[in-house]
């Protein structure tokens, strides 16, 4: 049987009702309605308020300074598509998100353990659908936004920056101009494959593309400039991501309620843990990105702080609605799962306000905040976004410290995370390895120390600062976390949900069953994506002069080497289960044939006369003396230092091969999970 693929679709064949006669359930007065007239109301009204808010502040501020009016096309028009983008995203990566997570897809044979091989049921395929088109028209507005962004830091009106000519100057010459362009193209991939998917496995994925979409704009801005530009786009990506996850999951359930979509309860109830953990990290990100712009003083004597005011009470009316949420409409879908009416009501103006919202924030990029505290900041402040006063020895990095809001609240909410998990598991009588729970605990205390001390303080301010962090980020770090066996003790700590409505175990099987993950872990896959990402930045000197210069280039450095380190000791030495995973003599093999490119790397950075990032150390004027060349040589300890966990692998894996018959287990000596005696982590739902 086919099923119409629109918004009108009602869903007659299910996987808990499949083989029976169809049956709705519903009540006999409610309708299916289509949900996109009113995404175009939410859009229209989170632009109209964030290009009215703009239009007024902005013209009287151009006037005031003597700047040329691009005219109302580009005052009024800027402010109201950034707004419409943002809502476009976050519609994009809540019905990913929906269509991943919060609602079932069709399994075959209503077996969980082949989550891995199930498509989109019709609900999930028509959130995927919306997901797909709302990232493809991000992508437009992205397009659009570059000869706006050039119209506004010339004062020339946008007819005249609509030519071909003007896009390549302004991609030339306008750093926002190449951040939406490289916005557009994420979301126009994200987009176009969106189209082409049917699978279920694709659709995490396809939400990692949908939040990595406003990524590039978290990194400018008021927050990416002047003194704390570090703390202020990192509070920033946290407000940003959790704010598109917030909306979009709210506007991609409430077109399931419209639709009159199946599990409507077990949707909300999953979302509702999600929405109150994003209200509180965009609360306390929030106000710590204002922290860092104003003083207390500033909230009512200046614009910008007016804005800071109006939107923090939207935010605290959404805090009364997610509670309204809570009192009464979900008991109430749980008692009657068929009457949607109320939830829809509560969504509608929910998402309203939260449109309203959503445009008063983007305001606050076209308003100027108010004088810096520090009014000359030096060139090292206005580099890094902080002072460093001593040089770093050995001893007193220990001493420094700067709370990396970033990587460090990562690592506790990791830390967080495992030990609820264990609770979780000793709560249903169950057992977990202490072992496994202390190498979990010293992968997240290293990844707080390191980010958060001097190390990390000083990684940005010279080479051999940034080689020892860089060392302990792609290996000492991912392998203290691999061999916390995180996913084994997911699949323990939960059990399996019923057939046909997969939940976080099968989730979890799923993801170590899929065929990208068996790809990226086959050990060529693995050491070579590795050693790529470990060693190209420094063989391409332009790009590593390139991603050092920005707070942002050292984002995505210490992210891609953390996740690249975690993947290859994963495959390595992991105890968590893969399905297809090599003897332990090959993946031994591969990792030996890896050292001697670790060897010649040392060599080729000894004998290196070109000075790495030589002019930005330099523009740095640190307040001691700094050889760069020296400094530049000295780091080969620091990378010498990496061969003792890549030696530690080896003991580890030649130990297993010399004593184990079957040596395509992981490596489950050093890190065992109880797993009823078999050893070997299981893909099956754990023994009550």
């Amino acid at each position: 049987m086919t099923h119409p693929v629109s918004d009108n679709t009602i869903p007659t064949v299910t996987e808990a009702t499949a083989g029976k006669a169809p049956t709705t359930g519903r009540r006999p007065q409610e309708h299916v309605r289509p949900t996109w007239p009113l995404y175009l109301l939410f859009l229209a009204v989170a632009g109209a308020i964030g290009g009215t808010i703009a239009y007024r502040f902005l013209g009287e501020s151009l006037a005031a300074l003597g700047i040329p009016d691009p005219g109302i096309a580009t005052t009024f028009g800027l402010p109201f598509f950034r707004a419409v983008g943002w809502m476009l995203a976050a519609l994009s990566a809540g019905s990913f998100l929906f269509s991943a997570f919060l609602i079932s897809p069709r399994l075959p044979g209503g077996d969980n353990d082949r989550l891995h091989q199930a498509s989109l049921s019709v609900d999930g395929h028509l959130a995927s659908r919306t997901g797909a088109v709302a990232a493809l028209c991000f992508g437009l507005v992205a397009l659009l936004m570059i000869p706006l962004v050039l119209s506004d830091v010339s004062g020339t009106p946008l007819a005249q920056t609509l030519g071909m000519e003007a896009l390549v100057v302004a991609l030339q010459q306008v750093a926002m101009a190449q951040v939406w362009l490289i916005v557009a193209l994420i979301a126009l991939v994200t987009g176009l494959t969106g189209m082409m998917s049917r699978a279920w496995i694709t659709q995490p994925l396809l939400l990692l593309g949908a939040i990595l979409m406003v990524v590039p704009l978290g990194l400018t801005g008021h927050s990416s400039s002047g003194g704390n530009h570090d703390h202020g786009t990192n509070s920033y990506l946290w407000h940003l991501i959790f704010l598109v996850i917030w909306i979009g999951g709210l506007m991609a359930l409430l077109a399931h309620g419209r639709r009159l979509g199946p599990d409507l309860n077990i949707a909300l109830r999953r979302y509702s843990t999600i929405a109150l953990v994003s209200i509180i990290i965009m609360a306390v990100s929030g106000l710590v990105n204002a922290a860092i712009r104003i003083e207390l003083t500033d909230l009512l004597t200046t614009r910008y702080g007016l804005i800071i005011v109006a939107k923090t009470i939207g935010v605290i009316i959404l805090g009364v609605f997610g509670w309204i949420h809570r009192a009464w409409v979900i008991p109430q879908v749980q008692a009657d799962p068929t009457d949607h009416r109320l939830f829809r009501q509560v969504a509608i103006v929910e998402i309203l306000v939260m449109a309203a919202v959503t445009g008063i924030a983007i305001t606050m990029g076209r308003t100027p905040p108010p004088p810096p505290r520090i009014p000359n900041l030096s060139q090292m402040a206005t580099e890094l976004g902080y002072e460093l006063s001593e040089k770093p020895t050995a001893l007193n990095v220990w001493g420094m410290w700067r709370f990396d809001l970033l990587f460090g609240t990562l690592a506790l909410l990791l830390a967080a995370g495992y030990l609820y998990a264990v609770w979780r598991t000793h709560q249903a009588g169950r057992t977990w390895s202490t072992t496994s729970t202390a190498w979990w605990l010293a992968g997240c205390v290293t990844l707080l120390a390191t980010m958060s001390s001097g190390i990390g303080m000083n990684m940005p301010a010279s080479f051999s600062m940034h080689m020892l962090g860089h060392m302990i980020l792609s290996l000492v770090i991912p392998i203290f976390l691999v061999l916390g066996a995180p996913l084994t003790l997911l699949m323990t700590a939960y059990d399996s949900d019923p057939a046909g409505r997969p939940g976080i175990h099968d989730w979890v099987c799923a993801f170590t069953r899929s065929r990208l993950v068996a790809m990226i872990t086959h050990p060529v896959v693995n050491t070579m994506q590795f050693l790529f990402f470990f060693y190209v930045m420094y063989l391409l000197i332009p790009l590593y002069e390139l991603l050092i210069s920005e707070h942002a280039g050292h984002l995505i450095m210490n992210t891609v080497l953390l996740v690249s380190g975690c993947f290859y000791f994963w495959g390595m030495c992991g105890p968590d289960p893969l399905p297809h995973r090599r003897p332990a003599a090959v993946r031994l093999g591969w990792l030996i044939a890896s050292l001697p490119v670790h060897l010649l790397f040392g060599v080729y950075l000894l004998q290196l006369d070109t000075i790495l990032g030589q002019a930005f150390y330099r523009s740095l004027l640190l307040p001691w003396e700094l050889d760069l060349l020296a400094d530049q040589r000295a780091a080969v300890l620091a990378w010498a230092a990496g061969v003792i966990p890549l030696a530690f692998v080896v003991f580890l894996l030649s130990r297993q091969v010399r004593g184990r018959g079957d040596s395509t287990r992981g490596v489950e000596e050093v890190a065992t999970p109880d797993t009823g005696g078999t050893g070997t982590p299981s893909l099956s739902p754990p023994a009550k």
